[in-house]
């Protein structure tokens, strides 16, 4: 399972950008609501999960449960994504997530059953950390292209 998700997103690194830069800027800064995000907040929050992620892949390797989370809602304002040039956060998206895959790649397969709590009190594995972190990255992305 744990090769099915860095496979998939490595080809995800190899797609989206071009899928995404490929979106004129007016449609990529477009909000719905005042309430919804862009398609540029969009990457920004699968940048954010990115980073959230990141420390959950790490920690959970050494640490006894650590406790990693974070508000989206929060952590997209602060980021001001929306006043970011697309190109950065494409490439930033980009360059994070092959990161996370040679980072997966290489987790010993022991450590795939160590756990991290969440916030709300859940328990999760690092495999299924792993699984559900490109899932959600995939759900979004099909929220703003087709691949």
């Amino acid at each position: 399972m744990i090769d099915h998700s860095e496979k998939r997103l490595k080809y995800l690194c190899g797609i989206i950008p071009q899928l995404l830069s490929s979106i004129d800027e007016k449609s990529f800064t477009f909000k719905p609501s005042t309430d919804k995000w862009s398609k540029k907040e969009i990457i920004g929050h699968l940048i954010d999960s990115a980073a959230n992620n990141h420390q959950r892949f790490i920690r959970c390797q050494f640490e006894d449960n650590p406790v990693i989370s974070y508000d989206q809602n929060k952590w997209n304002a602060f980021s001001h994504y929306q006043q970011m040039p697309k190109e950065q956060l494409i490439d930033f998206w980009k360059h994070y997530n092959k990161h996370l895959a040679a980072l997966i790649k290489l987790i010993p397969h022991e450590c795939l059953q160590r756990t991290c709590k969440m916030k709300e009190g859940n328990v999760l594995t690092l495999e299924f950390l792993i699984t559900d972190y490109v899932e959600h990255m995939e759900h979004h992305l099909k929220q703003i292209v087709s691949y």
